[in-house]
């Protein structure tokens, strides 16, 4: 069964900066996609990076591009997401997910998806 489980998350001031952790198990997740995504109270979940666990190759939303960064440790099986520059707009909760069958092109689309962690919250004060 697979398991994500998401770390890291907490309280800091704009311009600050927090790293994500996502440790995932119970597959060998070469062939796999991991995203983060996250949701705001009264807003849709909305995609923020992503990463082809084989290639390394990275997506990020135009919202976190440049100032957020995603990456992984094959030996650790463990994602990461290095956030920098942080503002009050991107307080939200942040989950981890992992594509069994990653598309060519679609991995800012949350319901291709097919595991998710719990989510940890990240809040940004002004």
């Amino acid at each position: 069964q697979v398991q994500l489980v998401e770390s890291g998350g907490g309280l800091v001031q704009a311009g600050g900066s927090l790293r994500l952790s996502c440790a995932a198990s119970g597959r060998t997740f070469s062939r796999y996609a991991m995203g983060w995504f996250r949701q705001a109270p009264g807003k849709e979940r909305e995609f923020v990076a992503a990463i082809r666990w084989n290639l390394g190759n990275t997506y990020y939303a135009d919202s976190v591009k440049g100032r957020f960064t995603i990456s992984r440790d094959s030996a650790k099986n463990t994602v990461y997401l290095q956030m920098n520059s942080l503002k009050p707009e991107d307080t939200a909760v942040y989950y981890c997910a992992a594509d069994a069958n990653p598309p060519i092109a679609g991995l800012s689309t949350h319901s291709y998806y097919d595991y998710w962690g719990q989510g940890t919250q990240v809040t940004v004060s002004s």
